[in-house]
This record gives C-alpha cells, sequence and structure tokens, in this order.
C-alpha cells in the first residue's frame, strides 16, 4: 500500500473507532452496522463498523481496504452478526463469485456519491474511480462481495 493509502486507512481507522463507540452507545447513523464474527486464528469475537448497502433489495458488504481482516474472517466464519445501534441480528455470508461481482459494485458506484468510487481508487483496488472501472476491479477480484443471508 503507497503511502497516501496508508495515511487515509490510519484516518478511517481512528473514525471507526469513534463509529464503533457510537453504535454501541446505541447510536446508529447512515447504513453501518457493526460486524462481528470469530476471529479466523483466534475464534475471539472480532468487531468491524462496516456500511452494509442495499442494492435490488439484498444487503451486501463489499470490500473497501486491500487485506482487510474482517474479508478473511468472514471467509472463515460464514457467519456472524450484525448489529445497528442496539438491535441485533444473526447472519450468513455468501461470497459472491468474482463473475458476479461487477454489477453490485457498478449499481453502488453509479448510486453513490462521486466519493464511493474514489475511495476504490485510493486504497489501490482499482484504477478508475468510474462505475465500470470499479467493476473491472471486482471483476478482477480485487474487491470481495458478501450477500447478507438472515439465518
Amino acid at each position: 500500500m503507497d503511502t497516501k493509502a496508508a495515511g487515509y486507512r490510519r484516518k478511517v481507522n481512528t473514525i471507526n473507532r469513534f463509529i464503533t463507540a457510537l453504535q454501541r452507545a446505541g447510536l446508529a447513523f447512515g447504513p453501518m452496522e457493526l460486524l462481528t464474527v470469530p476471529g479466523r486464528r483466534s475464534g475471539e469475537p472480532r468487531t468491524f463498523p462496516l456500511a452494509v448497502l442495499k442494492v435490488q433489495g439484498e444487503e451486501y458488504l463489499i470490500q473497501a481496504f486491500p487485506k482487510a481482516a474482517w474479508v478473511a474472517n468472514v471467509r472463515a466464519a460464514g457467519a456472524g452478526t450484525l448489529s445497528r445501534g442496539r438491535r441485533s441480528r444473526r447472519v450468513r455470508f455468501a461470497e459472491l463469485p468474482v463473475a458476479e461481482r461487477g454489477p453490485v459494485l457498478r449499481e453502488v458506484v453509479a448510486g453513490g456519491p462521486a466519493s464511493v468510487g474514489k475511495r476504490y481508487v485510493t486504497t489501490g483496488l482499482a484504477e478508475s474511480p468510474t462505475p465500470d472501472g470499479v467493476a473491472a476491479a471486482a471483476a478482477a477480484g480485487r474487491i470481495a462481495v458478501f450477500r447478507v443471508e438472515v439465518v
């Protein structure tokens, strides 16, 4: 990860601690939820604030950083808990095959603010912030996409 992306990630990590504290206090905002899954090595619960994005009536978790720990933990566990404010729900995660990720990401980038596409460029996952550029990165397998399924 280059210096710019590393600096961006440090800022996001600081904001994530703040979001986690607010969520645990019962204050929910935006599409943010707390994902809790067992750690892939320790088995201990690990919590990450993530945006749960709705696309065509389905909910998705989408990777925003290379080597994101939550992605590896979700792949290993396959299930976990999503919490918003004081409400929690048990869920399973179905990772979309590489060929199916592009359309979901294209819609997320096209329907969101310009900063959504730029984030993928800043973090080194995509070369272009356009919906097609981010979809191409998904097609290349650089961006993991998980469908959320209620248990």
